[in-house]
C-alpha cells in the first residue's frame, strides 16, 4: 500500500454509520473497528520517528508494502492507544525477516497466526497483561496490538480469508495473539535479556503459531513430572514436526522448576530430549516422510536425530522458547506448536523503539 496522505475517505458523521462504512469497505476482521480519523492517525504516528512513507515490511509474493502510515491507520482501527504503536512496528519488522516466511505462514492451509511475545519494561509501561487470563480477553494492549496485526495482514497485505488466506480451520489467535512475559516473581532472566538487548530495552518475538494447547498438571511436584507433561503435549502425533515450539510456564509450575534450581537451559534440554516419537510410531500414523525426516537410520542421508530410532520435536533445545506467564494459582501451562510440517517459519525478535536499520 503506497503512502498517500491525501487519500482520505468521506466518512459519515454518525458514529454507527461510520462503523458501517468501514464494514462496507472491507476493512474489518468481522468485528467493528474504530473509524481511522486523520487526527487519531497523526497521534499514532507521533510515536514513530521515521517518515510516514517508510516501509516496515514487504510481502515477498505480492510485493505489497506496509508503511508506517498504513500500520498507524490499522492500529487506530484495532483500538490501539498511540503508546502501543512501537510494539506493533517492531513486530512487523521482525516478521519481515526472511526466516519468518511471511507469505507461507499467512497463506497456507496450516492456519497459523503470528504470536507476539513482548518482554521487558514496556509491558508495564503500556499495562500489558502477563498475569491471570493471559491468552484471554480483558486487556486493551494485548487485544488491540494482536488485532492490529491481523488487520494489517488483511488490509495492507490482502491476506483475505478464503481468497489468499487458505487456512483449513484457523484458530482464535487469528483475531489476536499477543501476550507479555511475566516479570513479577520470575526466577529466570527475562527473554529480552537472554536475547542480548541492552538494559532497559524491551523486545517482541514473533512466532507463526498453531492453536493453543493447555497443559494441566496439578499433582506433579518435581521438574521432571511437570516437564514430562509438557514434553508429552509437544510430542503428540498431531503436533510433532521438526518445527520450533513456544512453551508458556504457569507460575505454579515455574516455582517447582526454580525451587529445584533448574535454569531455562536445563528445561529446554529436558523438553527436547523427551519430546519425541519413535520412527515406527511415526510410520504407523503416516507421518514418516523422507522429504521432512530423511531416510531410515543406517541409510545415506538419514536424519541425524533419528540415530536412536526416534524423531524429536525441533532440531535442538534452542528451538524451544520458554517464558513465564499467567496467574499465580493453577497448574495450567501451555504449548503453542509451529506452523508447517517442517521448518517453514522460524521465530524472530526485534527491540522495541530501536531502529536497527537507521544507523
Amino acid at each position: 500500500m503506497p503512502y498517500d496522505a491525501e487519500r482520505l475517505h468521506e466518512v459519515p458523521d454518525d458514529p454507527l454509520a461510520a462503523i458501517d462504512y468501514c464494514y462496507e469497505q472491507g476493512w474489518t476482521d468481522g468485528l467493528p473497528v474504530v473509524p481511522p480519523a486523520a487526527g487519531r492517525v497523526e497521534e499514532m504516528l507521533g510515536y514513530e520517528g521515521r517518515p510516514p512513507e517508510t516501509p516496515i515490511a514487504r510481502h515477498p509474493a505480492t510485493g505489497l508494502e506496509c508503511t508506517v502510515h498504513a500500520a498507524a491507520v490499522n492500529a487506530v482501527m484495532a483500538g490501539c492507544r498511540p503508546e502501543y504503536f512501537p510494539v506493533l512496528v517492531a513486530a512487523f519488522e521482525a516478521m519481515n525477516e526472511p526466516g519468518f516466511n511471511f507469505h507461507g505462514s499467512t497463506a497456507s492451509t496450516g492456519g497459523s497466526a503470528p504470536l507476539l511475545v513482548v518482554s521487558g519494561p514496556v509491558t508495564d509501561d503500556i499495562a500489558m497483561n502477563a498475569d491471570v487470563n493471559l491468552f484471554g480477553p480483558g486487556n486493551r494492549a494485548n487485544a488491540t496490538i494482536g488485532r492490529a496485526v491481523r488487520l494489517i495482514l488483511m488490509n495492507v497485505f490482502r491476506m483475505v480469508p478464503g481468497i489468499s488466506d487458505k487456512s483449513t480451520q484457523g484458530h482464535p489467535g487469528k483475531y489476536a495473539f499477543c501476550i507479555a512475559e511475566r516479570s513479577r516473581g520470575n526466577p529466570w532472566p527475562l527473554l529480552c535479556e537472554e536475547q542480548g538487548y541492552p538494559d532497559g530495552v524491551s523486545s517482541v518475538t514473533v512466532f507463526a503459531g498453531g492453536g493453543f494447547c493447555n497443559i494441566e498438571n496439578h499433582g506433579g511436584n518435581t521438574p521432571e513430572q511437570i516437564l514430562g507433561t509438557v514434553a508429552d503435549a509437544m510430542a503428540n502425533y498431531g503436533c510433532i514436526t521438526l518445527g520450533q515450539s513456544v512453551v508458556v510456564m504457569a507460575p505454579e509450575h515455574m516455582r517447582i522448576l526454580a525451587g529445584a534450581g533448574w535454569t531455562r537451559r536445563q528445561a529446554q534440554e529436558y523438553l527436547f530430549a523427551h519430546a519425541r516419537r519413535s520412527v515406527e510410531g511415526m510410520k504407523s500414523v503416516g507421518k514418516h516422510r523422507d522429504v521432512e525426516y530423511g531416510r531410515q537410520h543406517g541409510e545415506e542421508g538419514a536424519h541425524p536425530l533419528a540415530a536412536d530410532g526416534h524423531f524429536h520435536r525441533g532440531l535442538g533445545p534452542d528451538d524451544i522458547l520458554i517464558v513465564m506467564g499467567g496467574g499465580d494459582a493453577g497448574g495450567h501451562s501451555s504449548f503453542i506448536p509451529s506452523w508447517s510440517r517442517g521448518r517453514g517459519s522460524l521465530m524472530q525478535s526485534r527491540p522495541i523503539g530501536v531502529c536497527i536499520d537507521c544507523e
